[in-house]
């Protein structure tokens, strides 16, 4: 007798590149508690090798398929001529094992105990899981249809269906209705092996038929098996129903043949040789040469987003925006150079109002460089946008203006731009506003930041009465592309020129920004220089001449 027992008879899934028709498993049953006196060794003992899909006849099928008039399906014909064979050549080698296979129609009609309980295989109460339960219907084949005699017009007539005896709606769905309803209904073959285990000569009876091993795959190269393998740990345990109660032991093993070595590694080099082959296959697909632009032209690509808008006076809120491409600069003649959100309802956050747009937008552009130079400094497009406000009445107002520069640095960004609107002093311009809407506006919009037109040298603002609003969130996502990226020779030797490298491909998105302030201090040293007497100009040349000196 055992000293103990494997109890772990959950489910084990495994994976595998070979087909599943190789799968070869070994099952021993043995009576644990016999009467010698009674029953001989050969009953009570019983080792089989059984194969993926193998049908292998149990003492109540050879006797059911032993008669044509049993047979309602070609399957059952099938049988019928297979089991004639078996008892001509008397070459059956199975005597309590037996299968049921996928297209066995006993498979959907085995009782759910014998299905998945587990107090068959273990003397430990335990109660099968909820999905466990759920999954034992799911691929059943309807056997049993029923004929409706439907009364019409023209007659009475036949028709075979099947009738739910559930609803096919639940409008008031519980929480284990719920729960019940949703199950994965995978397509999965499925094979039984069962053991009949009744005393000898009364073997042939369904009621005791016991389910040892169920293996399920689902075509992909996973195998489920339950009870896994035992792997040398201890047998499993069958206690029969009734009266006597008879304890069997079940071991489980995998008898696959093992791969040679030379076989393995013939297998490797043809599933290398497999994945060669489908690369270049994906490879001839796509093809490996990009669009480029041509020679000395920068293709900038930006997919951006207009997030959020927080902190104006009025809701209802939508922005206009447009760009404005610099000199050396074009577009695609179908590009949109302009663009207008839909309205959008602020929500309250904390102390702000914010108006989420999630408004997208994509953009084109091409700069072309013409002559070199390394005083030269690239000036990016630029995005102008207006807020407005809308209410009810149709009347819109202007929240604020602001501007954002395309970042010089392929990547993600998110920038916040504030804004600011022009304000015109006194009472009425504010009950204006308020009453019949309407707000000054700039005629430039590129008056927010320094005009394309504009030519001097000092841009004065003296005297224009602003006032802060709020802030505009933009998420941009920028790509650049240009043949001095591949080029990486032509890159090494010239990375120094701003212009050769197209305006800072390795530059912070700043530096534009520091080069002009740059200048601009540069005008302002040498006008204040110009400003002061003749004398001081000559003493502080001479100071400099002796410091280099």
């Amino acid at each position: 007798m055992a000293d103990s027992w494997n109890t772990d008879t959950g489910e084990a899934v495994y994976r595998s590149r070979d087909a599943v028709k190789n799968l070869r498993i070994s099952l021993a049953t043995r009576l644990q508690r016999a009467n010698v006196f009674f029953y001989s060794f050969s009953d009570n003992e019983e080792e089989l090798v059984v194969g993926w899909q193998e049908k292998l006849f149990s003492q109540y099928e050879m006797e059911l398929f032993q008669s044509e008039a049993a047979c309602q399906t070609p399957l059952d014909r099938q049988y019928h001529t297979e089991v004639k064979a078996l008892n001509k050549s008397k070459g059956r080698r199975n005597h309590r094992i037996f299968t049921y296979t996928d297209h066995d129609r006993y498979t959907s009609c085995l009782p759910f105990h014998q299905l998945h309980s587990t107090d068959l295989l273990t003397s430990t109460k335990s109660s099968p899981t909820f999905l466990a339960e759920r999954m034992a219907s799911v691929r059943h084949r309807r056997q049993d249809r029923r004929t409706i005699h439907v009364i019409g017009w023209s007659g009475i007539f036949c028709r075979d269906c099947s009738i739910p005896k559930s609803k096919i709606v639940n409008w008031e769905p519980t929480e284990e209705f719920v729960k019940g309803s949703h199950v994965v209904n995978n397509a999965m073959q499925t094979m039984h092996i069962m053991g009949d285990l009744a005393p000898p000569g009364r073997l042939g009876q369904k009621d005791n038929e016991y389910l040892l091993v169920t293996i399920k795959t689902d075509g992909s190269g996973t195998v489920i098996i339950k009870p896994d393998f035992n792997k040398g740990k201890e047998p499993y345990r069958i206690v029969t129903a009734g009266e006597k109660r008879e304890v069997w032991r079940l071991t489980v093993e995998n008898v696959c043949t093992a791969m040679q070595p030379e076989e393995q590694e013939r297998e490797q080099n043809m599933y290398k040789d497999l994945y060669v082959r489908h690369k270049e296959y994906l490879n001839s697909l796509v093809g490996q040469d990009f669009e480029m632009p041509p020679a000395g032209i920068l293709r900038y690509l930006m997919n951006g987003e207009i997030v959020s808008a927080k902190g104006f006076e009025y809701d209802n809120l939508y922005i206009h925006f447009f760009m404005e491409l610099p000199n050396n600069w074009s577009s695609l003649p179908f590009q949109s150079l302009s663009g207008v959100t839909q309205t959008c309802r602020a929500k309250t956050l904390g102390k702000e109002n914010v108006a989420f747009f999630s408004y997208p937008f994509s953009f084109e552009a091409f700069y072309m460089s013409e002559k070199e130079s390394e005083e030269s400094v690239l000036q990016w497009p630029v995005i102008y946008f207006k807020v407005l406000s809308l209410d009810s009445w149709q009347r819109y107002r202007t929240e604020g203006y602001g501007y954002l520069l395309f970042p010089a640095t392929p990547g993600k960004h998110t920038i916040t731009c504030h804004t600011w609107r022009p304000l015109q002093t006194g009472t009425g311009s504010a009950l204006r506003r308020f009453f019949i809407g309407g707000s000054p506006e700039l005629e430039d919009h590129s008056y927010v930041r320094i005009p394309g037109t504009f030519k001097g040298e000092r841009l004065s603002r003296f005297g224009f009465c602003t006032e802060t609003t709020g802030s505009v969130t933009f998420n941009l996502h920028c790509l650049q592309q240009a043949r001095a990226f591949v080029d990486a020779t032509m890159l090494k030797k010239r990375r120094q020129k701003v212009f050769d490298q197209l305006g800072g491909f390795s530059q912070q998105g700043a530096v534009c920004t520091i080069l002009e302030a740059f200048q601009r201090a540069r005008r302002k040293m040498h006008e204040a220089r110009e400003s002061l007497p003749r004398d001081l100009v000559n003493t502080t040349s001479q100071l400099q001449i002796e410091s280099s000196a």
